[in-house]
Parts: structure tokens; C-alpha cells; sequence
């Protein structure tokens, strides 16, 4: 599977992400016209540039306020009308981004809203952003999620982060560097505080890592990269100011066991599994299924089930308790799972891009599909069956590969 080792050694920000990923392949165009798709598009505009750190070479990204003076920088370009939660949850939600773009984006910014929820003693759902509800933190989010889904990544390692020292200026007054949403959010991740006096790690970087990246203290041994990008940040430090990362395929399955979650319910509205599975799905599971039961006094009811990594178990477990009406859950340990190999490969058909997913047994291929959202994107702008489409994809996939 596709991978990336994030190399936090001069820490991570929203825009050292991004200019990594555009430095790892992901095209501008492609960024710029995906986040069009969001309704703050017209708040922002958008430069990058090559720019050497202590000698590197990295792509340095800066999101731009309409109406604000880049004279005064990225540290006053934030807009007083701050967003809660819910605000930009409703937004992304009824945006035109693509389910796992959105997914992605919602999980990151809802990670943040409970470390800033914890921190001020209020309700996730309540919680106003200051700085992370900015316009350009908006973008940094929601281009992470459109850069991981365009390169297909399905697993994102961590380094130990170093989140630099001294104090930042926040909307709150003076903080000690981390600030405390950061040092919530590297919560379970090894960091530590060295060089310049200067946040390293910002609010918006850290929720990144918590919300989808897996702690390594160096690239995981079944990790094979092949190729390493930079993404600049915005101070001229003594050290090169810069985010590694490392692009490459991941053959291992990790080194957490996997555990199988269930609850049989009897009580519950239909419609909301769709909004658990969504909450499930981004919070780390792997797989979530129903399969529909009798129970006592003959009522129809279905089984929950949810495969995951043991270690994630506690967190899904808190988002069923939440979410449904489930009051308990059984824990079981699955002592093996078989995994075809796959990977992802881009083919052009007659109608437009479209990403296959390739899967191997033995040495040979025993499946290849179509990425269900860019073959539904395809057939809405063609005006065409969505399964000639997906047909054509695979046709031509197979062609290729001689299969």
C-alpha cells in the first residue's frame, strides 16, 4: 500500500505539508481547482515557490487573505469572524469535494475541536477556532486530505516531532511553545522541545498527526521509499527549517494486532449507521459492516461490526457508545488476516483520469477496480452510465498489465 514517513525533526505546519506534497508530485492545478470546490475559495489566493533552507531545496507554500496586506504576514491574516466546529464541518459536508477528501478533513479538524474543547472546558461541537478557523488553515486541512487521496496514501508514519521552545503569541495571550492544543494533540506521539525559540509545531500540523498518522521512531522496516520531498516553513532558522517526507509503499500490516468490535441493536434509528460508519471509517477502522439478526421477542435488529487495530479499540469504542445506542460491545482478538497485495495506478480513458486499484496473490493479479468517485465524477460531467465508466477503466487497466 501506498505510504508516507513524515520526518518531524524541525517540526510540522499546515504549509510545510502541503509544499511537501507539492514537491512529492501532487500537481497545483489539481490542488487549486479541488479547493475551488469549497465555499471560502474566494477568500484566498494561493503562491508557492522554491526557496533554500541551510542549503536544501524546498517548495514553501503561503495562503493569502483577500483584502489583507502580505506585508504583515501569515500571522495577521486571520479573519475576526471566527468558524466553530459545526460551521465548517456544514461547509465541508455540503461541499462538492469528494466523500474521502471530506472524511479526512471533517476527522482532522474534529481532533482539534476536542483538544481545544478539553483545553477551555467545553463541548467539541461548541468550540470557535481562532488561528486553526482561519481561512488558510482551512485550506492547509482540506489540501492534505486532497494531496493524500490524489496519491492514494493509505497509511501516514510519524517521527518524534520537535516542537521547538519558547512562547507564541495566540489568541489567548502569550503561550508556552507547544501552546496547549499542540501538546494536547502529540498526546501518545514522542516529542520533544530543542533549537531557535520559536514554535516548530503548530495547532493545524499536530492535528494532522493525530487524526491520521501512526507513531515510528524511524521508517518502519517493511516501509520501501522512493522518493523524499520538503516543504519549507516560514522562518529562516540556524537548521534547515524544513519537513521531510518520504514517499513510498508500506508491505507490512503494522505492528498493532487487529480485534473485531460487535454489538447486536435492536433500538436504533436506520439512518444513523450511515453517520456512524462515516465516524468509524475516519476515525481508523478498517472495515465496518451490518449483518441483520433476530433477537429476543423475534425483533429484526442487526449485528455492528467493526475491524480494527487493538490500540484503536478504545477510541471506537467511545465513538459507538456515543453515537448509538449500543451499551456494550464484545472484544475479539483476530489472530490472523491474509492481504492481497495492491496498489494503486492511474489509467486515461476516453473519458477522463481515472485510479485502479491492482490486487496480487501468489504473483499474480486477482483484481483490479475502479475508484468508485473518480468513475462517478467522470459519468456526472460526461453524462454517461456510470458503470461504462467503470467498465472502460478496467478494460483499459487490463490491457496494460496484458491480464
Amino acid at each position: 500500500m501506498k505510504a508516507i514517513y513524515l520526518d518531524c525533526f524541525s517540526g510540522i505546519s499546515g504549509n510545510m505539508l502541503l509544499g511537501a506534497f507539492l514537491q512529492a508530485g501532487v500537481p497545483r492545478d489539481f490542488l487549486k481547482k479541488e479547493l475551488s470546490r469549497i465555499p471560502i475559495a474566494g477568500e484566498f489566493s494561493w503562491e508557492d515557490s522554491l526557496v533554500e533552507r541551510c542549503g536544501i531545496h524546498a517548495t514553501y507554500v503561503e495562503i493569502r487573505l483577500e483584502g489583507n496586506d502580505p506585508k504583515r504576514g501569515k500571522a495577521h491574516a486571520h479573519p475576526h469572524g471566527h468558524r466553530s466546529f459545526a460551521d465548517i464541518r456544514k461547509m465541508l459536508e455540503a461541499s462538492s469535494l469528494g466523500e474521502p477528501v471530506k472524511e479526512k478533513a471533517i476527522a482532522i479538524f474534529e481532533v482539534l475541536a476536542k483538544a481545544e474543547g478539553k483545553i477551555h472546558g467545553k463541548p467539541y461541537e461548541e468550540v470557535t477556532f481562532h488561528e486553526v478557523g482561519a481561512v488558510d488553515s482551512i485550506v492547509d486541512i482540506v489540501g492534505t486530505a486532497l494531496a493524500l487521496d490524489y496519491l492514494a496514501i493509505e497509511r501516514v508514519f510519524v517521527s518524534a516531532v520537535n516542537t521547538g521552545t519558547g512562547t507564541v503569541e495566540c489568541a489567548h495571550g502569550t503561550m508556552p511553545v507547544p501552546a496547549p492544543a499542540t501538546a494536547e494533540l502529540l498526546l501518545g506521539f514522542s516529542s520533544y522541545h530543542t533549537g531557535t525559540k520559536q514554535e516548530l509545531t503548530t495547532p493545524t500540523g499536530a492535528a494532522v498527526l493525530k487524526a491520521l498518522g501512526a507513531p515510528a521512531m524511524s521508517l518502519p522496516r517493511e516501509f520501501s521509499a522512493e522518493r523524499i520531498a520538503y516543504g519549507a516553513g516560514s522562518a529562516e532558522l540556524d537548521t534547515p527549517n524544513v519537513l521531510r517526507m518520504y514517499v513510498g509503499n508500506y508491505e507490512g500490516r503494522g505492528s498493532s494486532p487487529l480485534c473485531l468490535l460487535e454489538a447486536n441493536i435492536d433500538d436504533m434509528n436506520p439512518q444513523v449507521y450511515g453517520y456512524l460508519y462515516e465516524r468509524l471509517l475516519a476515525a481508523g477502522a478498517l472495515d465496518v459492516w451490518t449483518t441483520p439478526i433476530f433477537m429476543k421477542k423475534n425483533r429484526p435488529a442487526a449485528t455492528l461490526s467493526i475491524l480494527c487495530e487493538t490500540e484503536k479499540k478504545e477510541e471506537l469504542s467511545g465513538i459507538v457508545f456515543s453515537e448509538s445506542t449500543s451499551i456494550g460491545l464484545r472484544v475479539i482478538p483476530v489472530d490472523t488476516r491474509l492481504e492481497a497485495n495492491r496498489r494503486i495506478a492511474t489509467i486515461e480513458t476516453k473519458y477522463g483520469t481515472v485510479r485502479c486499484k491492482i490486487s496480487a496473490w501468489a504473483g499474480s493479479i486477482v483484481s483490479i477496480s475502479a475508484e468508485y468517485e473518480d468513475c462517478r465524477r467522470l459519468a456526472e460531467e460526461k453524462g454517461v452510465p456510470l458503470k461504462e465508466v467503470q467498465f472502460e477503466a478496467v478494460r483499459q487497466m487490463r490491457a496494460r498489465l496484458g491480464d
